[in-house]
């Protein structure tokens, strides 16, 4: 088997994009855990909220296109799948594809800046999975090294950033606070990773380059158990607290736009922002922004170099 790859897969987390596929997802994302009642259908009312579905397989297709121009324009010829966990187009349906096309060695690029047991090790398992029922015709996998300081990654995010602000009136760009936010996991999780001190870093590292020393970091989306302990504080509770009239949330925590954004950001996050008397403005996720695509790129062709 040659040492380099010979194909890049996107893994990524998947979404509905229909009404009619939500409770079936949900289902498939559970897999039977234990969820109250309430919770699943606040959940649905969420996605119906946005019009019955998500972007982000869509938008996830988009970053695996941009790639696959990038590679294109540096003389680098190869597949990219897009592989998701959760749903279609799922894992074992890209990687078969792959190895039709007579790929052996494969780079996953997961599609989390920061890792921890929810975002990183469920992800290389479902690629394992996927391999033991493929069997002898599975490609082996590579996975970059981690990358949330990479300086492409902290471009495209301060370059998000930058167009927020602008759409502030100046005298509010110049005071904003800077919010970074991320998915909260358990605190328990928390303990056994360095999700939380990656944020963090990604997060000083955005502010620096924007020459910003007003910011902070908070987390969203909890969806466990209330007894519970998980990564604090809570978005509303951050913004609540700010004291600030304007402030540009940033969710460095998520590449593209799905539900965690679109509803718990620029709908519930923003109401409690109007409540508190705070222009809020959010910064787009990082999605297909060039410089996010070319630290992709820079990773395949390190490892076609192997």
């Amino acid at each position: 088997m040659n040492a380099h790859i010979d194909a890049v897969m996107l893994v990524g987390f998947g979404a509905p994009t229909r009404p009619a596929d939500i409770r079936p997802f949900l289902d498939n994302l559970l897999r039977g855990r234990p969820i109250p009642r309430e919770r699943y259908e606040e959940v649905v009312r969420h996605y119906e909220t946005l019009g019955g579905g998500s972007p982000y397989n869509e938008l996830t297709m988009r970053q695996a296109n941009a790639l696959r121009d990038r590679l294109a324009r540096e003389g680098i010829e190869i597949p990219v799948a897009l592989g998701m966990r959760n749903w279609e187009p799922y894992v074992i349906h890209a990687m078969r594809e792959l190895s039709r096309a007579g790929a052996r060695r494969v780079l996953g690029f997961v599609l989390a800046a920061h890792r921890c047991e929810a975002s990183w090790d469920r992800y290389l398992e479902t690629v394992r999975a996927a391999q033991e029922q493929l069997g002898s015709d599975a490609p082996e996998f590579v996975y970059p090294e981690p990358w949330h300081t990479h300086p492409k990654f902290i471009e495209a995010v301060a370059a998000r950033t930058r167009d927020a602000l602008a759409r502030l009136a100046p005298g509010d760009a110049a005071r904003a606070h800077l919010l970074f936010t991320a998915h909260s996991i358990p605190v328990a999780m928390a303990e056994k990773c360095a999700y939380a001190d990656e944020v963090a870093e990604s997060a000083r590292l955005v502010a620096k380059a924007l020459s910003r020393e007003n910011w902070s970091l908070a987390f969203q989306s909890r969806s466990g158990s209330p007894r519970e302990r998980w990564l604090e504080p809570d978005i509303a509770e951050a913004l609540r607290s700010l004291g600030q009239n304007a402030v540009v949330v940033i969710p460095i925590g998520f590449l593209c736009d799905h539900l965690e954004v679109l509803y718990d950001l620029d709908v519930a996050a923003r109401e409690v922002a109007v409540e508190a008397g705070i222009v809020m403005e959010r910064a787009g996720t990082v999605g297909d922004h060039p410089a996010f695509i070319e630290m992709i790129a820079s990773h395949v062709a390190s490892h076609r170099r192997a």
